[in-house]
């Protein structure tokens, strides 16, 4: 009797194909017209991130990035984005940002992040909600688990459209966790 010869592909098919479920993800949030239709504390919060973002560091890519929090305990926390002429090094405002809480107010939980950014380049606008790298993603779900609270965003630009997310998680589906390290 000779090799027994098996058909890979078959295989392949049988266990990836015939036996595979399909998951979905979605998450829903808040879209805005403009600032003018947030409430009153989150208009303030959104505009103080405008304010500090012309404070960036951004000689190489012009693009001015500002976060402003309001904190569990009341205080206000900001960052900026800060750009270094080796790529790599660059901090994002936003994990500038949750460096300034954790060290000024250990343990503290974000209740709300506002994060815009100003497009100095030329033919360019500000006018639609960005949302954080993956990075920053990843780096806002840690701050979310260590402290156990959701951090709700809002994302907008100079001027425009505005939206609210009420988890920094759910931007991170599948998110490796300290729970991934047990």
């Amino acid at each position: 009797m000779g090799p027994h010869k098996y058909n890979l592909w078959g295989l392949f098919y049988l266990t990836n194909v015939l036996f595979m479920n399909s998951e979905q993800y979605s998450f829903e949030f808040e879209v805005y017209n403009s600032i003018d239709d947030l409430n009153k504390e989150d208009g303030a919060l959104l505009q103080q991130a405008r304010d500090i973002a012309e404070n960036a560091y951004a000689p190489y890519s012009n693009f001015f990035v500002g976060a402003v929090a309001q904190l569990a305990n009341g205080k206000i926390v900001s960052g900026t984005n800060q750009e270094n002429a080796s790529y790599p090094v660059t901090l994002c405002a936003e994990r500038a940002l949750l460096a300034t809480a954790a060290s000024l107010y250990p343990k503290i939980a974000i209740n709300t992040m506002a994060i815009t950014y100003h497009n100095h380049n030329q033919n360019s606008d500000s006018s639609h909600p960005i949302s954080p790298c993956g990075m920053c993603r990843q780096s806002l779900v840690e701050y979310e688990g260590r402290v156990g609270q959701p951090i709700r965003l809002i994302l907008g630009g100079f001027e425009g459209k505005v939206y609210v997310v009420e988890k920094a998680n759910s931007l991170l589906p599948l998110s490796f966790t300290s729970k991934d390290l047990l």
